[in-house]
């Protein structure tokens, strides 16, 4: 219950920021033109809200909604979620939206999409500043990489250290590794200590390599325990810190990627027979202590298999490269790292469009699974930059009721210099939020699914 209450908060802290933000650049940019302003509100109310008040001599009203789906920046003379068309049929006043020339209103309308941008791209350049960045090289990582039979299908083995593509070298070793590698007609490695290169199409399917299980490639980590829980089936079979797993049910062990592999097995036959699972759970482990002495022990494992090991880490194995950036370094850093982020995050959006794409989709579940069991301002601070720049792209689409909805009906506009009519825009308001609410049910509906272990 701790751990869904701290990840609860740090999800509602996170997009209280960008959703205040988001608004706020709408805010701004309506304010700037002139234009009224009658509601400002975190997250929607329908109903009731939380909290409201009216500053004496405002215009605006200002709020807290209960539902965290978005928020609320009503301005005067537009149609929007809220659908109000009675204001629309009044006399066009001076200080309503549609009395403004079309690049204003375009500037008010991605007031909210630029916010969040650069919102990212500066919290990006402070988390540079005040940690910098640390990562493993990895031509470095002289195990190398274990890959499941697809990945050797193409021609790679296990123990190859991934070196670069046709581009370049490779720099570490995260999500953004296989996006290069899906598209590498090339792969550069060294195998046995010499050079060899793995010509591949160029077109593989990212969405396939992260998905599979085991999935593409997994740093190969030695199975090294780095600590044993207290009371637990590890501690009494006598296991501690910097003992080294050899097998498991006879199954030879040279690493954690190998252990997870054995793992799995048991897994599924726990769900296709149930009443086995005590049978199943019950494993046999041999482990060598750091005296070179091995020991065999018969192992209960947990519900969710298991014994009370924590693994050892990159970091157990390889030095670790500190990047430091002063005040003026941290920001072409901090740009560059959130531009390639957005370039991965749009390049991925071709995947939506497939069956297993939508499968994928993921809620308010998944989202608030990407931040940290424990409170850390650094994880905290990254996924929020992450999910600015989504909730950015996102904003921007060409949907009727998004921001790029409006977007596109303004250049409409300004290349053809007729407006759409109050009825069209209307309909495609309704539509539009037809689309975002089909799409909410779906990725939240996947949640559910995974939730109870149907997906």
């Amino acid at each position: 219950m701790a751990i869904f209450l701290i990840k609860l908060i740090q999800l509602l802290l996170s997009l209280s920021i960008l959703v205040l933000l988001h608004e706020g650049g709408h805010f701004f940019f309506a304010k700037l033109f002139g234009v009224r302003v009658e509601k400002f509100y975190l997250f929607f109310d329908p109903w009731f809200h939380i909290f409201e008040f009216k500053p004496k001599n405002s215009d605006t009203t200002y709020g807290i909604g209960w539902l965290p789906l978005g928020g609320y920046c009503k301005i005067a003379g537009m149609i929007d979620e809220s659908f109000d068309t009675e204001q629309m049929k009044q006399p066009v006043q001076p200080w309503e939206f549609r009395a403004k020339p079309a690049w204003q209103r375009l500037l008010i309308m991605i007031g909210g999409v630029l916010v969040n941008f650069l919102l990212a791209l500066f919290i990006y350049s402070m988390i540079m500043f005040h940690w910098g960045e640390d990562y493993v090289p990895l031509k470095e990582m002289s195990y190398g990489m274990k890959f499941n039979q697809e990945a050797k299908d193409l021609g790679f083995r296990d123990g190859d250290v991934i070196v670069g593509n046709e581009k370049g070298e490779f720099k570490d070793f995260t999500g953004d590794l296989f996006r290069k590698i899906s598209r590498s007609t090339r792969v550069d490695v060294l195998r046995n200590g010499k050079p060899a290169s793995i010509a591949l199409s160029g077109d593989l399917n990212l969405l396939d390599m992260l998905q599979h299980e085991p999935p593409f490639m997994r740093p190969i980590i030695p199975a090294v325990i780095d600590s044993v829980l207290p009371n637990t089936p590890a501690a009494e079979a006598g296991m501690t810190g910097g003992d080294k797993l050899i097998a498991v049910n006879g199954d030879s062990i040279d690493s954690w990627a190998a252990f997870a592999d054995v793992l799995g097995p048991l897994q599924d036959q726990m769900l296709a027979k149930p009443a086995d699972s005590l049978k199943v759970r019950q494993v046999s482990v041999v482990f060598e202590h750091k005296t070179g002495q091995r020991d065999t022990a018969q192992i209960m494992l947990s519900q969710d298999l298991k014994m009370g090991i924590f693994m050892s880490s990159l970091a157990s194995f390889y030095k670790v490269k500190h990047v430091s950036y002063n005040f003026l370094d941290c920001f072409p850093a901090g740009i560059k790292y959130g531009w390639n982020t957005l370039k991965g995050y749009v390049s991925d959006m071709q995947y939506v469009f497939t069956a297993d794409g939508a499968k994928s989709l993921g809620g308010f579940g998944t989202i608030g699974s990407i931040f940290p069991a424990t409170w850390d301002w650094y994880l905290f601070w990254k996924m929020t930059a992450f999910l600015s720049i989504i909730l950015a792209f996102m904003n921007i689409l060409p949907i009727p009721a998004l921001d790029g909805g409006h977007v596109l009906f303004l250049l409409y506009e300004m290349i053809t210099r007729r407006k759409p009519s109050e009825r069209f825009m209307i309909v495609a308001e309704y539509i539009g939020f037809a689309i975002i609410l089909l799409l909410l049910i779906v990725a939240n509906l996947n949640d559910v699914l995974r939730w109870i272990g149907v997906m």
